[in-house]
């Protein structure tokens, strides 16, 4: 049976500005060195208001996503409010909890723009929960949080945090073998949410 670090690969990234957050990762599918697929997706919307990037096993990522789906449009159709970023990552963690045994194979980050403002939160796949400023997931991780320690700021706009996660991901794509292939952008404001793909950039440092 392969280890969890052969599955659960690649690189995405997180980071709440001053008006929203941008959630960013490659889109090289690869389990251990092999590489399956240059055009994955592991960024989601899950409505206008809350996203998902995760890495690991893809089957696993559109499994969640449908879940957070569902459930965050019950509870809009129930309250007639649109549901908090929290409530979003605490549905995540429950369900990577109670799957603990036989768990997904995923790192996710949930992000989004609520009543309270932006919020972003990071799980690993047993479902521990962390709110953060910015994150990095998956293999590239020391490549990327590098460049978002030196670079963030909070006062950032969503405009700047996009470059910025541009930037991480290149940086880690440069350096990871299992990174690659273009860089899927979800953007998330108060007036809702835009997606993007980008071809693969140079690194400019």
């Amino acid at each position: 049976m392969s280890s969890i670090e052969e599955l659960i690969t690649g690189t995405a990234v997180g980071i709440k500005a001053s008006d929203g957050v941008v959630l960013a990762a490659e889109k090289r599918v690869a389990y251990g060195f092999t590489m399956f697929s240059r055009s994955g997706k592991k960024v989601f919307k899950v409505n206008d208001n809350i996203g998902i990037a995760s890495i690991g096993i893809l089957a696993d990522m559109q499994v969640l996503t449908k879940i957070a789906k569902a459930y965050m449009s019950l509870y809009a159709l129930d309250t007639k409010t649109r549901p908090s970023i929290r409530s979003a990552a605490k549905l995540l963690s429950y369900v990577l909890f109670a799957n603990r045994v036989l768990p997904y194979f995923v790192e996710v980050l949930v992000g989004g723009v609520d009543d309270e403002g932006p919020h972003l939160f990071i799980m690993d796949s047993l479902g521990s929960l962390i709110e953060d400023d910015y994150a990095a997931v998956g293999t590239g991780t020391k490549l990327a949080i590098a460049i978002l320690e030196s670079n963030y700021k909070p006062s950032m706009t969503v405009k700047e945090a996009r470059e910025l996660a541009i930037k991480a991901i290149n940086q880690s794509i440069s350096r990871d073998p299992v990174s690659g292939d273009g860089i899927d952008i979800l953007t998330i404001t108060g007036n809702g949410s835009a997606e993007e793909t980008i071809p693969l950039q140079p690194l400019r440092l």
